[in-house]
């Protein structure tokens, strides 16, 4: 079993403050990394293996366009920033997986994810109040499982079981993210992810190296760039497909235009995509603490310049956030540590 190893702990990245007094404090790493692999900024122990969880859907999704799955099933822009999506569970959301699978011959009881109860708290009262129960296209990453079946029904195989390691539909997004990250994740070790597919683990620097190279389309063959081209056009035309109302991703990509995409992965891990500078970044909070995250995100893409000062703050209810009480009363605020300004 691997354990936390507590003779180099990770710097503190974010602070919490009630009123003016430190209350808590996460700490994490990360590091940006250019499409030659060098570093560009780093921070804490970016050898550690982490688990990504969604933060790679991007590459999840490539064998869709690079296999000609996509252009066989004729997949909307839409639906490409869904197959990459942690999607909120909101109406629209929904029903664009359910007109997906339905134009695969298939319905949302064949997604192996589980039913889940909306993401958006709006949207799960809109359920309870018509009386409805929570499906499996509910579930944020329906629209990966959509994507994985699509493969699935491209190659022939059977759509049962497709969750499995395995299983074709998984093993062209391993190869395809071994290729991205320098190694075979096949070889490390792997476990089961919240919506049941596979849940890999590679070394933090590795994600960023993957996301860099991502970035910078010019170094990968013709077939592989188009693929990863339209998966950065289709996220940045439609930004509220890939998270929705209210989200850290979708608000950064809308108001970047897509200059910088960003992608969450549960227990607090992140990754980044800035194709102008041919950047890639990676973090990890170890407590998996999201408001942490996103105060370090905005950190890095503000200390690299994808952001500029004034982006930086119209974004700073999830760079700088307030803490509230049930009574929507300031409580304090999360700011990020001293790490960031040496």
């Amino acid at each position: 079993m691997n354990t936390q190893n507590t003779e180099s702990l990770n710097p503190v990245m974010a602070e919490v403050f009630r009123e003016n007094t430190l209350e808590s404090w996460h700490r994490g790493a990360a590091v940006v990394v250019d499409s030659l692999g060098q570093t560009v900024l780093a921070f804490g122990d970016v050898e550690r293996i982490i688990f990504p969880r969604s933060a790679i859907k991007m590459f999840q999704a490539i064998p869709l366009l690079e296999s000609g799955a996509a252009e066989h099933f004729s997949l909307t822009a839409r639906e490409i920033a869904l197959a990459c999506a942690s999607h909120n569970g909101e109406p629209e959301h929904v029903l664009a997986v359910q007109d997906w699978l339905s134009s695969l011959g298939l319905s949302a009881d064949d997604l192996e994810n589980g039913p889940s109860r909306p993401y958006s708290a709006k949207a799960f009262h809109e359920l309870l109040k018509a009386g409805e129960k929570s499906t499996r296209a509910h579930h944020n990453c329906s629209g990966k499982h959509a994507g994985m079946l699509t493969m699935a029904r491209y190659l022939g195989l059977d759509v049962h079981g497709y969750t499995h390691p395995e299983h074709g539909a998984q093993q062209v997004w391993m190869e395809v993210m071994s290729d991205f990250a320098g190694l075979d994740v096949t070889t490390m070790d792997c476990g089961k992810d919240g919506c049941g597919a596979p849940a890999i683990t590679m070394p933090l620097i590795a994600l960023a190296r993957a996301c860099a190279r991502y970035s910078d389309q010019s170094q990968l063959p013709k077939g592989r760039a188009q693929a990863v081209q339209k998966i950065i056009t289709s996220i940045s035309e439609h930004p509220w497909m890939i998270a929705g109302t209210g989200r850290c991703c979708t608000d950064v990509i809308d108001l970047t235009k897509g200059r910088v995409l960003v992608k969450t992965g549960a227990e607090a891990a992140y990754c980044g995509f800035i194709p102008d500078r041919n950047l890639g970044l990676a973090l990890k909070i170890d407590d998996g603490s999201t408001r942490a995250s996103q105060v370090a995100l905005g950190q890095l893409l503000l200390k690299v310049g994808a952001i500029s000062d004034d982006e930086y703050q119209f974004l700073g209810n999830y760079f700088k956030p307030a803490v509230v009480n049930s009574n929507k009363d300031r409580t304090g605020y999360i700011v990020p540590s001293g790490i960031w300004n040496e």
